[in-house]
C-alpha cells in the first residue's frame, strides 16, 4: 500500500492556504479516512458542513468516521440529516446508502424522506446538484463529452463558475500537468467532488 501521508500533506497545503476551501476539507477528510486516521477526518468532514451543508456524500462519510470512533449517538444524527440533504436534492446513492446505515444501527429513518417536495424547474434551468437551488442552466456542455452533458443537465451556471475559479487553485496547489493523463484523472475527481457528481 502506498504512503498516504504525501497526499495528506498536499491536501492539508490546500485546506490551510484557504479555510473556505470545502473541496480542500472535503479531500483531506477523505485522506484522512483512506489512512485509517478517523479523528482528524472527523474535524475535515464537519468542516466541509459548515461550509456548505448541501454535500449529501460528506454526512456518509463523516457518519462512517464517527463509528469508527465508538460516536454511534454522533453518527445517527449525521445520518438522519445526511438523508434529509440527500433526498431535498434528488442524490438517490447516498441517500440509500445512508437509509442502510440507519437501519444497520437500529435507526429510525426520518418519514419526510419519501414525500420530499419536487421544485420546478423552468425553461433553460436546472436543479442544481452542487447548491440544491434551481439556477440558470450552461447554455451548453463545457466539454464534448458524457460528462459535460451531465453537468449541462446537473449543475447551475453560477456553480460551473465557482468550479472555474476552484478548478484553477487545483491545479496550481497541486501542481497539476494536465497533459498527463494521471493528473486529469486527480482534476477530473476533484470536479466531480466540488460538483456534488460523485
Amino acid at each position: 500500500m502506498s504512503d498516504p501521508n504525501p497526499r495528506i500533506e498536499q491536501f492539508r497545503k490546500m485546506a490551510d492556504a484557504d479555510p473556505n476551501n470545502e473541496l480542500g476539507h472535503f479531500s483531506l477528510g477523505k485522506a484522512y479516512l483512506d489512512a485509517g486516521q478517523t479523528a482528524p477526518a472527523i474535524g475535515s468532514f464537519q468542516r466541509v458542513i459548515e461550509l456548505n451543508p448541501n454535500i449529501a456524500k460528506v454526512y456518509h462519510m463523516l457518519a462512517a468516521a464517527l463509528l469508527t470512533e465508538n460516536r454511534k449517538p454522533e453518527a445517527i444524527e449525521r445520518l438522519t440529516q445526511g438523508v434529509a440533504v440527500a433526498a431535498a436534492r434528488g442524490d438517490l446513492m447516498p441517500k440509500n446508502e445512508m437509509i442502510k446505515m440507519l437501519k444497520d444501527l437500529g435507526a429510525p429513518v426520518p418519514e419526510s424522506v419519501a414525500s420530499a417536495p419536487q421544485r420546478a424547474v423552468g425553461e433553460g434551468q436546472v436543479l442544481c446538484n452542487r447548491c440544491g437551488k434551481v439556477g440558470r442552466r450552461l447554455p451548453e456542455p463545457p466539454f464534448s463529452n458524457a460528462q459535460g452533458k451531465v453537468i449541462q443537465e446537473k449543475i447551475c451556471a453560477d456553480c460551473w463558475r465557482e468550479w472555474i475559479h476552484m478548478g484553477t487553485k487545483v491545479i496550481n496547489e497541486l501542481r497539476l500537468p494536465l497533459s498527463d493523463p494521471q493528473a486529469q484523472k486527480i482534476f477530473d475527481q476533484h470536479m466531480r467532488e466540488f460538483l456534488n457528481l460523485t
